[in-house]
């Protein structure tokens, strides 16, 4: 029986009074008050828990709004397009003229049950992110693998710009080489210009220097280094150096996988040049500033430069640059330490001659000669005085007895 049901009974049918029973069952007599007041007008309804939920919400959202947002969340989804309280939030405000802050977004879809909770994942703070300061200052590379309707395999090579996050180019093809590599870039370099630096992996179509140095450069890095570009490759085993272009792969498999998988390679081409108008040019994107689109930030900023072209000869193998000359360090011997002058002296003409370099020959003891000596003679008496010194005594001479045979 529960505690309300006792105290009325203990009021009502036993009679007591109110601050009687307050005290036995330790609780305030303003409750008792308005439980029985309760009591009289719902009856046993009264003994039910109540909701705590406050009767007037002033900042609650309009339920259009709400509803608004989870028809949001559903249109994103499936098409293929982030759909998290961040890129709902620019929705709202570009195309809805709505400002709903993210935490309000949040929690309204896990209200509705549609955010999955995600495992905890390495905080962001941890990792040393860099971003170039130009559009084309820094291209980065890589390719991808897709499957095809019929289960035929293809790669997809990805060109974007490192400051803007802008796809410069997106191409299917059967299989990644070098030369295609190399074509596609020098499309690229026609459309948008010639980028400052490129940041690419290890792959062998982007460079040969951990192919332990046979063959020498391979066709890409020969284009990048006739057109002054410089060049710069990923640590091995640390894909987060090239985490830019890995992320964007997510994005585009994720639209990918939301849409009909293509049957040939034009097919899938065709995708991929609806999926790059929608990113760069409609999609809001978290990293830029106001969650911009890539192409406003491209577009809004003066494109860097390579770096200048610098003389060298045509073969740099074959005829090497001389190496600039180095003085020698001075050492210790072309400049010796200076003499230390002694004080003179004042009862000898001359300094003292320095025991370093003229050493005083020391006397050479024996092994019978002592090598401690007393600096003042004994002048007590020796108490075997008048004995022989030497090791070996001798015994007294005695006349020899006759023989009395």
């Amino acid at each position: 029986m529960s505690k309300a049901r006792l105290v009325i009974t203990a009021v009502l049918l036993e009679g007591r009074s109110q601050s009687q029973v307050a005290h036995d069952y330790g609780v305030s007599q303003s409750w008792i008050s308005r439980l029985i007041a309760r009591y009289t007008l719902d009856g046993d309804a009264a003994f039910e828990p109540r909701s705590r939920r406050p009767h007037t919400s002033p900042t609650r959202l309009p339920q259009p709004t709400i509803d608004l947002i989870i028809a949001l969340r559903t249109e994103l989804t499936g098409k293929g397009l982030d759909a998290g309280p961040h890129t709902i939030a620019w929705h709202l405000q570009h195309h809805h003229r709505l400002e709903v802050s993210i935490a309000s977004i949040s929690r309204h879809l896990h209200a509705a049950g549609l955010i999955e909770p995600s495992p905890h994942k390495r905080p962001k703070s941890s990792y040393i992110r860099f971003a170039a300061e130009q559009p084309n200052e820094r291209w980065q590379a890589d390719f991808t693998h897709w499957w095809l309707k019929r289960g035929n395999h293809a790669e997809i090579l990805c060109w974007i710009d490192d400051h803007s996050r802008y796809a410069i180019s997106v191409t299917a093809h059967t299989r990644i080489t070098t030369p295609i590599v190399v074509d596609e870039f020098t499309k690229a370099t026609q459309h948008h210009g010639i980028p400052y630096s490129t940041l690419t992996d290890n792959g062998m179509v982007f460079t040969t220097r951990l192919a332990g140095g046979r063959g020498g450069r391979n066709r890409f890095e020969h284009e990048l280094r006739r057109l002054n570009i410089h060049q710069i490759n990923s640590t091995p085993n640390h894909p987060t150096t090239c985490g830019k272009v890995e992320r964007f792969h997510q994005t585009l498999k994720k639209w990918l996988t939301h849409h009909p998988r293509a049957t040939t390679l034009t097919e899938l081409q065709t995708q991929l040049d609806t999926f790059i108008d929608e990113y760069n040019h409609r999609r809001p994107h978290r990293s830029l500033p106001h969650n911009a689109t890539p192409a406003t930030i491209y577009n809004s900023r003066p494109k860097a430069d390579p770096k200048p072209t610098q003389s060298r000869p045509s073969n740099p193998h074959r005829h090497p640059q001389p190496r600039p000359h180095r003085p020698r360090r001075p050492s210790r011997i072309d400049h010796p330490a200076p003499q230390r002058t002694p004080p003179p002296h004042r009862n000898r003409p001359h300094p003292p001659p320095n025991p370093r370099l003229n050493p005083r020959p020391r006397p050479q003891h024996h092994h019978h000669q002592r090598r401690h000596r007393r600096s003042t003679p004994r002048t007590h008496t020796r108490p075997h005085q008048g004995l022989p010194t030497h090791r070996r005594t001798q015994r007294p001479h005695t006349e020899k007895a006759p023989n009395l045979k």
